[in-house]
This record gives structure tokens, C-alpha cells and sequence, in this order.
């Protein structure tokens, strides 16, 4: 048999859930005449409906990591040590049969966007993690790099992200909206994106999807937002998020480090022109297909906004530079991977 951790399915998602899901939804039953076999803790699993007539087996007593490191390493002694296919987070540290994900090395360089106990944790162990596996897989050939740097493995493949087929174009009317999307952590730098609009003379209006946090606390939002147009959507549904992608005139995505850039993708492929950060994977995925700013300075960005708002010729090149960006990356072809690497692995 092959195990799949799906404690990915009590979390909410964000990229590294939304790259499981749609793998799983593509595997097959069985490689190779093993059966794939989805395990995860009790309790809710919020994103059971997102995988399709897919049998999860539930058990253990803990949740989080500890149900990682004691449940389900008693649960794969107790089936023989199979395979384990385990997409984000640490995995058992120290169970050796087991393919193991890492998107990134965010906790490595922004401490500040996770809590002290999440990166102490995996500061420690996911190098430990990953040199326990027979192979690692990651997003993007930048953090290929990184980890190799880091932790001196050579066991590594990558396989890209992709983006869903109902992101897509559906011709609405573009309003004067700049949108961005992600989780609000300091690395995403929002601060310095909502410090460059305000610096605008423009009736667009800015629009944040994804949870606040903790790191907007020594900002005014409240003046920011009565005074600019800034709008917190906080977290919404992919039909929501969809129809936001069709209505706004520009993406942006001003990090400080990513290791694949999801979002943009999506932006693209719902016809949305792209200003993204020149900073780690991002030029490696978007290539020339986007326009880019230097994200540690405000007057780029907001020049590059105000580039944008302005040249509706420039926004048409990239929407159009972006639709055949897109088509380099699918759920197909990274699934055709991860398959082959686990074949490989079995034989």
C-alpha cells in the first residue's frame, strides 16, 4: 500500500493544502498494484468535500503534529513500513520510507510571520525530515537550491504548481480595482504595497484577500480605509475569489519571498495583468509575462501600480503574455511527475 498524510484536509487552505488537493484528485487508485490509502487525525476535516469520493481513514488520539510524529508513525509500523507520500509540513521526523514536500524555507528567513513555537519546530526538524526521506520534492528551482544549500541533500526533484481550470476568464467588466491575494504574514509585504497606494492620486480602489494578522497592528487601517479605498475582504470561497480575479484591472503581488506564486497564476488565467516582486522563485515562473517591481521599495511599487493604471496597452501585453505563461504549468503534467518518482521509488 501507499499512505498518503492527509492531515492537510483539517487545515485551511492555502497554497500548500490547494497543491495536495489537487494532486490527490488526479492520482489514481492504486500504482503499480499498491492501493493508495488516505490517513488523517479525527475530528472535522474541513476540506474532505474538496477531494473527489476519496476514502479517508481516520484515526489516533492527537491532532496537529504530535497525531504526525506518534499516530501515524504507530500506523504505518503496524502496516509494514509503506511508502508515505507526505505533501507540507514536517512529517514524521523520523520515519525513513516517506517522500517528503518542502514549498519553502519561509520559516527559515521571516521568523516573524510564524509563531515562535511553529519555527523553532521546524528550524530543527524539517532538515532532520527531509535527510530521513529517499526523496524530496519541492515547487520551484529556486528553492531546489535553497534546500540543497541549506541542508546539503541531493535527493531532490521538482514539481511545479499549477492552476485549477475554473480559474478562468469570464469576460466581466473590469472595475478600478487593484487586488491582491494571500495569507497577511510581513513576508507577503502588504505594508509597504498599502504605503505606495496611498501615495497615489487614483480613484482604484485596493482590495486584500486573505486573513488579517497580527503584523497590520502599527498600522491606522481604520484611517486607511476610510481615507483610500482599502478594502479587507479577509478569506473567501474560490467563487468569490474567481469573480474578484474577473473584475480586477491589476494583480499585485509585491512579496518578499515566495518559493512558486500561486496566485498570480490564477490572476493570469483569469485575464488579469500581473505587477510581481523580481525577488526569489517569481522571475524563474512568471518570466516575462508580468511586470515587475522591487519589493523593499515603495516608490517602485508604486510607480510600477501607477505604470499600470495608466498604460491600458501595457496591461493588455500582459494579459495576453499571461495566457500563454499559464500554459507551461498544469495539475496534469506535475501529477505525470510525482507519479513516475513514486513508480521509480516502489521499483
Amino acid at each position: 500500500m501507499i499512505i498518503i498524510n492527509a492531515r492537510f484536509l483539517t487545515q485551511k487552505t492555502t497554497g500548500v493544502q490547494r497543491y495536495a488537493i489537487e494532486i490527490s484528485n488526479r492520482l489514481p487508485d492504486y500504482i503499480k498494484g499498491m492501493k493508495i490509502i488516505y490517513v488523517a487525525p479525527k475530528g472535522t476535516l474541513i476540506n474532505k468535500a474538496k477531494l473527489n469520493g476519496v476514502e479517508i481513514e481516520q484515526f489516533g488520539h492527537f491532532k496537529g503534529h504530535l497525531w504526525e510524529q506518534i499516530d501515524l508513525v504507530n500506523f504505518l509500523r503496524k502496516k509494514n513500513n509503506p511508502i508515505l507520500i507526505n505533501f507540507g509540513g514536517i512529517g514524521p521526523v523520523y520515519y525513513k520510507n516517506k517522500i517528503t514536500y518542502i514549498h519553502d524555507l519561509a520559516f527559515k528567513y521571516f521568523p516573524d510571520s510564524f509563531s515562535y513555537i511553529f519555527q523553532k519546530a521546524y528550524n530543527i526538524f524539517v532538515p532532520i525530515s527531509s535527510k530521513n526521506s529517499i526523496k524530496v520534492l519541492t515547487v520551484s528551482n529556486y528553492v531546489k537550491k535553497d534546500i540543497e544549500d541549506n541542508f546539503k541533500i541531493k535527493n531532490i526533484e521538482v514539481v511545479h504548481a499549477g492552476q485549477n481550470e475554473k480559474f478562468r476568464n469570464l469576460d466581466l467588466n473590469r472595475d478600478k480595482i487593484i487586488l491582491a491575494v494571500s495569507s497577511l504574514d510581513p513576508r507577503k509585504n502588504f505594508k509597504r504595497v498599502i504605503n505606495a497606494y496611498s501615495q497615489l492620486n487614483t480613484d482604484y480602489k485596493l482590495v486584500f484577500v486573505g486573513s488579517r494578522s497580527k503584523s497590520f497592528s502599527d498600522l491606522n487601517l481604520d484611517n486607511n480605509l476610510e481615507n483610500k479605498n482599502i478594502i479587507f475582504t479577509g478569506y473567501i470561497d474560490d467563487e468569490k475569489l474567481i469573480n474578484l480575479y474577473n473584475r480586477a484591472t491589476i494583480f499585485i503581488y509585491a512579496s518578499l519571498f515566495e518559493g512558486f506564486g500561486m496566485p498570480p497564476l490564477e490572476a493570469q488565467a483569469c485575464g488579469c495583468p500581473c505587477l510581481v516582486s523580481d525577488r526569489t522563485s517569481l522571475p524563474e515562473i512568471f518570466e516575462d509575462s508580468v511586470e515587475y517591481c522591487n519589493p523593499e521599495s515603495i516608490s517602485n511599487i508604486r510607480n510600477k501600480l501607477s505604470l499600470l493604471i495608466e498604460d491600458q496597452e501595457k496591461r493588455s501585453q500582459l494579459v495576453t503574455k499571461g495566457y500563454e505563461n499559464i500554459k507551461r504549468f498544469s495539475w496534469d503534467l506535475s501529477t505525470s511527475k510525482i507519479l513516475s518518482i513514486i513508480e521509480k521509488e516502489l521499483s
